[in-house]
């Protein structure tokens, strides 16, 4: 038996390196297997795309992405090109001698990878043949008129046959990796395992299926757990073959994997199996980063929100923008698993205490979720309008007022400001300020709804009475539309928009990571979300002090519904209260964090499952000490120096809380980024080894 090689990992320049000498990547084949790839569905597309390029730094051309060919998908976003692996050339070139479509080409994203895309339809013939092989394997039948679940079948069925004709072609070497991602990827991964391929697989699931649709019932799903009848539950929902594919598709893995703690409880009470690793969900930073600048795109992009806002509230116009916060909610129209039900409660409540405490603060909340819609609303273009139009008269006013006040002082006289505005310039402005005359309240949508009786953000809107009065300091915008900059009402792209807003709100019930807050974060730009999020598990565990990093996390496992509104309206008014500095100050403290949520770091999870699962697969080839996943010790932001140590001083008890000498002196940004960057890139470190003594995976300490 060949001596088996020890598997570790070091770090060079940020990015992950192979230990073992002896170990090259050129050994190796990785492939990616996901409906996703290039195919844009949900949150598995941003989590593949925003990786690919740290993944193909470390694989170079032993990375490949195998995904589903829609041809609308192709054209703009693949380059074709022919495979450069011979070895993977003669598979294409087999399946497509037997009638199937293959297309090969680089993902035209960051990192440009490979990717192997399978035309399902080219391939439909085979779906009852095929249908019928995987019964035999493993008992699961899926109905005709589940499509998703058919076309599942088919590329499972494709992807196992692309890698037993490459595995037939080497002997020792490159031994290869498959990692499946999601139950639509998992049919390939038990076909291979039924069929023997030597290839070592990971399977990871971003979302039980019978969680998401347990928690969208308003069920009470976490105190729950061990309570589910699985099967009874599954089969009620008409999801049974769809959750035995993914249930077989864990058991199946040699690692498993999930995406946070609160994930991997839910996995081993409705899958069953606990996971090997959890693989939290990185961002490419750079793709946000703005250097210094981003405080200045914060006030840039805020500036245009401001300009929508004097549109939409016109003749209601009553409050001051430089005291005006703007929070927003966005994503998926999720009411209850979002947490938009528990964020209109709390802004109920804030409302109220705005209004008790007469505070000059005004909130103004955007909801950002999409449902379906007519168009625009009459009276949100209007209010665009009438804006555009007071700004031309106040332009043409200011031009003629400029002349005459010129050429008074170049004769050198001080003019008659009494004189220098005309009877017409007079009659022009009240014109325009008759304009704005409105004899109905704001709207709460800029658009008008399909079925507005039965929304549920509308009804509740209702039912709390948050109308746009002119004495609510909560002001409520309903979007149901995802942003664009070509958008004649609001054009800002969403990065655009989040740089603008003051905090992103967050309270979701059901989230097994959240990317929402995360890419608040690496803009610099304060949130909320809960200990149900993987997100917020995540910052929970590596932050001391989360709330003074920008990161608010509402304790929605432990408290009652109610309470955890409490807490939650709690933050709101709590951030409502801090004055302009401490804001800034926050917002520097939160850019900082965006080193946590880089893929050069969170890829390392990612690594040990591949070693893993290299391990398992072949152990006389491959070894690894017994050792837990990656650990983050000491990897923790401590609470930052200035922050008072109690929460009564770091919190004034009024909105008019003044900016005194002594805070001035407490912080020192310099010195609290250099403390911050310590603690995220000391733990990076491994060490360098005595010469002659080689680390095993077990040794590091994170």
């Amino acid at each position: 038996m060949p001596l088996a090689r020890s598997l570790s990992m070091t770090s060079l320049n940020g990015l992950p390196q192979w230990e073992d000498e002896d170990l090259p990547v050129e050994d190796l084949l990785l492939f990616e297997v996901s409906w996703e790839v290039t195919n844009k569905v949900g949150g598995i597309y941003t989590v593949i795309q925003t990786k690919a390029k740290t993944t193909a730094d470390e694989w170079g051309e032993n990375y490949f992405l195998i995904g589903p060919y829609f041809e609308h998908n192709v054209k703009t976003q693949v380059e074709a090109c022919e495979p450069p692996n011979p070895a993977v050339k003669k598979a294409m070139d087999t399946m497509k001698s037997q009638g199937c479509q293959v297309f090969f080409g680089r993902w035209l994203i960051e990192g440009s990878p490979y990717v192997i895309l399978f035309d399902i339809g080219s391939a439909a013939w085979n779906l009852d043949r095929w249908k019928g092989e995987f019964w035999d394997v493993s008992n699961i039948g899926i109905p005709f008129h589940d499509r998703e679940a058919n076309d599942a079948v088919i590329f499972g069925s494709l992807t196992a046959w692309f890698l037993k004709e490459l595995s037939c072609q080497f002997d020792d070497k490159p031994n290869i990796i498959a990692h499946f991602h999601e139950w639509q990827a998992g049919v390939g991964l038990i076909l291979s395992r039924s069929q023997k391929l030597p290839v070592a697989t990971i399977f990871t699931t971003h979302a039980t299926l019978l969680g998401r649709y347990l928690c969208a019932a308003s069920i009470d799903f976490y105190n729950n757990l061990d309570q589910f009848d699985i099967d009874k539950e599954a089969g009620e929902r008409q999801i049974y073959h769809r959750y035995c594919m993914e249930r077989a598709s864990v058991h199946c893995a040699h690692v498993f994997t999930t995406v946070s703690q609160i994930t991997a409880v839910e996995a081993e009470h409705m899958l069953k199996r606990n996971p090997d690793v959890v693989t939290p969900n990185g961002l490419n930073v750079k793709k946000f980063s703005a250097m210094h600048e981003f405080q200045n795109l914060h006030s840039m992009y805020k500036a245009r929100i401001q300009e929508f806002v004097r549109g939409h509230f016109y003749g209601h116009l009553d409050f001051s923008l430089e005291k005006t916060l703007f929070f927003f909610i966005a994503g998926r129209y999720e009411f209850s698993n979002k947490g938009a039900d528990m964020f209109l409660e709390a802004l109920s409540r804030l409302n109220f205490l705005l209004r008790v405490h007469k505070a000059d603060v005004t909130v103004v909340v955007f909801f950002i979720m999409p449902a379906k819609t007519n168009n625009f609303n009459v009276e949100t273009l209007k209010g665009q309008a009438v804006r555009k139009q007071l700004w031309d008269t106040a332009q043409s006013v200011k031009e003629k007022f400029g002349k005459k006040l010129y050429n008074a002082l170049l004769k050198g006289e001080i003019p008659d400001l009494t004189k220098i505005l005309d009877r017409d310039d007079i009659t022009i402005m009240k014109r325009a300020i008759f304009s704005t005359q409105r004899h109905c309240l704001p709207p709460v949508t800029t658009h008008n709804m399909i079925d507005d009786g039965n929304d549920p953000i509308l009804n509740t809107i209702r039912r709390i009475g948050l109308f746009n009065n002119r004495t609510d300091r909560v002001k409520v915008i309903l979007h149901p539309e995802f942003l664009s900059s070509t958008s004649p009402l609001l054009p800002l792209d969403y990065e655009e928009f989040v740089r603008g807003c003051h905090l992103g709100v967050f309270p979701s019930y059901y989230e097994p990571w959240g990317y929402t807050p995360a890419e608040c974060t690496v803009m610099g730009i304060p949130s909320v979300t809960t200990n149900l999020s993987g997100f917020g598990c995540f910052m929970q565990e590596h932050v001391a002090d989360p709330a003074a990093y920008g990161i608010y996390i509402v304790d929605r496992r432990f408290m009652s519904p109610d309470e955890s509104c409490n807490q939650l309206t709690q933050f709101l008014y709590g951030f409502c209260q801090q004055s302009r500095r401490q804001r800034i100050i926050q917002r520097n403290r939160t850019e900082r964090l965006s080193d946590l949520l880089d893929w050069r770091y969170l890829g390392r999870y990612y690594m040990h499952a591949r070693h893993l699962a290299l391990s398992r697969t072949f152990p006389d080839k491959f070894e690894m000490e017994p050792s837990a996943p990656p650990k983050t010790e000491g990897f923790r932001y401590p609470r930052p120096s200035s922050v008072p140590p109690s929460p009564s001083a770091s919190q004034p008890s009024t909105p008019h809380h003044s900016d005194d000498e002594d805070e001035d002196e407490r912080y020192d940004e310099d010195e609290e980024a250099e403390r911050d960057r310590q603690n995220i890139k000391s733990p990076f470190s491994l060490g360098v080894l005595p010469e002659g003594k080689k680390k095993q995976h077990g040794e590091y300490r994170n």
